[in-house]
């Protein structure tokens, strides 16, 4: 029996490593979709957001299952609610993807990213992409090493946004308010699905 129970827990581990291919996908798709100005990418993203959410359910489900069921106690029990964290920060950080690909809909056939910051943006759009891909690495091997790297990157992420906000209030910005606003939104979504991506790695760190 605690054999089959102990198979529940890695398969838990098993679907948090599949979410977080997901989340990397989306990420990389809204990328696309915004830099190219893809719309057919960004419903992509957009439409796939639900399995994500899906995945997210199917492991609340598990753990109220295996909270009520088989009485999880010291290590087992921070893995168990440490499932149920992680979880919710991947569904976020999928929600952010989402949001990308929302700003580049908007603006189709337009892209919403000006030319001149292309590069920051798609440098942004790396960072995303690679710390959720160290994470979901580490996740899966239940391994915490890669901390400090995703920090390092996080900071690298920090960096760009506080250049892009630079950027936004001289007084050379001659692309408007909606464009301004525009890239205040995508720069803070980068942001936080990096500051997600440490909050998994800590975790990781700390209950795996």
């Amino acid at each position: 029996m605690r054999t089959a129970y102990h198979d529940r827990l890695d398969t838990m581990v098993e679907q948090l490593g599949h979410m977080t291919r997901m989340v990397a996908s989306a990420m990389s798709k809204s990328n696309n979709a915004l830099l190219d100005a893809d719309l057919e990418v960004a419903e992509r993203v957009i439409a796939a957001d639900q399995q994500i959410d899906s995945v997210r359910e199917e492991l609340d489900n598990e753990v109220l299952s295996i909270l009520a069921l088989e009485s999880p106690v010291a290590g087992e029990l921070r893995l168990v609610v440490a499932v149920l964290r992680i979880s919710a920060t991947l569904e976020r950080m999928g929600d952010l993807a989402v949001h990308i690909a929302k700003v580049a809909r908007m603006r189709y056939p337009e892209s919403a990213v000006p030319a001149e910051l292309r590069g920051m943006i798609l440098e942004m759009g790396q960072i995303a992409e690679l710390v959720v891909q160290k994470a979901g690495s580490g996740l899966v091997a239940r391994d915490g090493s890669l901390l400090d790297e995703i920090e390092r990157d996080d900071d690298r992420m920090d960096a760009l946004h506080r250049k892009l906000f630079t950027l936004l209030l001289d007084d050379d910005w001659d692309h408007g308010i909606e464009a301004a606003i525009d890239i205040t939104l995508i720069s803070r979504y980068y942001e936080r699905f990096a500051d997600h991506a440490v909050s998994l790695a800590r975790r990781v760190a700390a209950d795996f």
